[in-house]
């Protein structure tokens, strides 16, 4: 076994872990925004370490600009698409305001649902 070798199965060790947190994550917290929550953050480090694990294993230069790719792409998108969900489920009540510890966007919401303008803090 090479240094490679042992560097690609940590990397895959450690993104399997991450996906494993991730769905435990989703089995186990309670509501739509602590799901989300495990659901993205650990899901691109995750991806991070298995496409790092494919570019050490394969060792071929002209496949790794499409592994960075996929990853900026996850990283781009992810966080954009969990702040979607967490706006939808706020506004169709899929939330439970006594584990929000802040809630800065219910001003925003009734404020819309009124028809005025929101206050700009």
């Amino acid at each position: 076994m090479s240094v490679i070798d042992v560097l690609t199965a940590i990397c895959l060790l450690g993104g399997a872990l991450m996906s494993l947190a991730a769905a435990i994550g989703l089995l186990r917290f309670p509501d739509l925004m602590s799901r989300m929550h495990a659901a993205t953050k650990p899901q691109v480090l995750g991806l991070f370490l298995m496409l790092a694990a494919i570019g050490l294993q394969l060792r071929a230069w002209p496949l790794v600009p499409p592994l960075i790719v996929a990853w900026l792409f996850q990283l781009l998108t992810v966080p954009v698409s969990a702040h979607m969900v967490g706006r939808a489920g706020y506004r169709t009540k899929h939330r439970r305001p006594e584990l929000l510890s802040a809630d800065e966007l219910n001003d925003v919401v009734d404020a819309v649902v009124e028809g005025s303008e929101p206050d700009p803090r």
